[in-house]
């Protein structure tokens, strides 16, 4: 992110100061995102479907390993719908948080169904690197060729707002990686229809695999941190510390809890000591000023508990 974005984010949550939490999201665009995830879930169905069609019938393993990654961006793709579908649904009393947990959750069950394919697909590209099989090139870098096209259409779909969610930025990268993988396929298909090396054809599942492993791990290991309640990647601590203390007023801040709410928000409980000279409709407005500097931070939902520097804090760990 660069530093002029951020500064523009800044500006732009100075305006909305009376909304109270949430102010992060009015960037985001509902309408063109929620069309957006519909056109891309459908495109890239629709090519999953052509891809495994022609892969079995050039007998391209590279093409059936494109079409799995293809799939999981459906399966991807889904998942960032539904969970931004989730994030309006209201809590109830039986669950205080509404659904958005859901977000974290289906990103683990996506990242580990990917990981089980991919060795599926492995176990199958290393016995045809050793006895390659014939196949038709031309076929091949025709569909993958398409898959370039879709891609690249789906993935500047979420061009706008892929910097304002996770799992758009998540749908994005997947999106445009695909297309480049695609690509490879092409120039092996070509290389294949004039040289008949058959084995580029194994070759170039393989290197499709480890793609997809670099992609899946980081989405397995984020959702496994996420799902042990750990503090999430876009959150500094220490920082998030140092820049509550600056604020003046603030003595101390202690039993600092911090964990995601979902892939987009971010919860905190914290106990904050107060100079014990403040009165008490200081004290209002200060918590409203520490609760404004955490929003920076990527903290949307903040439960502070106030002390006075002068009383003693009834837990034994002050």
């Amino acid at each position: 992110m660069s530093s002029h974005h951020h500064h523009h984010e800044h500006k732009h949550e100075h305006h909305d100061h009376g909304h109270g939490h949430g102010h992060h999201h009015h960037s985001i665009d509902a309408s063109s995102l929620n069309r957006a995830f519909i056109i891309g879930i459908v495109l890239n169905s629709a090519f999953v479907l052509v891809e495994v069609i022609a892969g079995f019938a050039t007998n391209s393993l590279a093409l059936l390993t494109d079409a799995g990654h293809n799939l999981a961006d459906v399966a991807g793709l889904a998942l960032a719908l539904l969970a931004f579908r989730l994030m309006k649904v209201k809590a109830d009393k039986k669950f205080t948080y509404g659904y958005s947990k859901t977000t974290i959750l289906v990103a683990l069950v996506n990242a580990v169904v990917l990981l089980i394919g991919i060795g599926g697909i492995g176990y199958e590209a290393i016995l045809r690197f050793f006895k390659p099989e014939p196949m038709q090139g031309g076929v091949m870098a025709i569909v993958a060729g398409i898959g370039i096209v879709i891609n690249s259409v789906s993935a500047l779909l979420f061009f706008r707002n892929k910097d304002h969610d996770l799992n758009v930025k998540g749908a994005y990268t997947h999106l445009a990686m695909d297309a480049l993988v695609s690509l490879g396929v092409v120039v092996a298909g070509i290389i294949i229809s004039y040289t008949h090396i058959y084995w580029l054809d194994s070759a170039m599942s393989i290197v499709i695999m480890v793609v997809i492993l670099f992609s899946t791990w980081s989405l397995l290991t984020d959702s496994l941190r996420l799902s042990l309640d750990a503090v999430p990647r876009n959150i500094d601590i220490e920082r998030l510390e140092k820049d509550v203390l600056a604020v003046k007023g603030v003595v101390d801040i202690h039993h600092i809890h911090v964990w995601a709410l979902s892939t987009q928000v971010n919860a905190m409980t914290a106990h904050l000591v107060f100079d014990e000279h403040l009165s008490h409709e200081d004290e209002q407005s200060l918590k409203e000023k520490v609760k404004h500097q955490l929003q920076h931070l990527n903290i949307q939902h903040a439960t502070l508990e106030t002390e006075r520097s002068n009383q003693v804090c009834s837990e034994e760990k002050c």
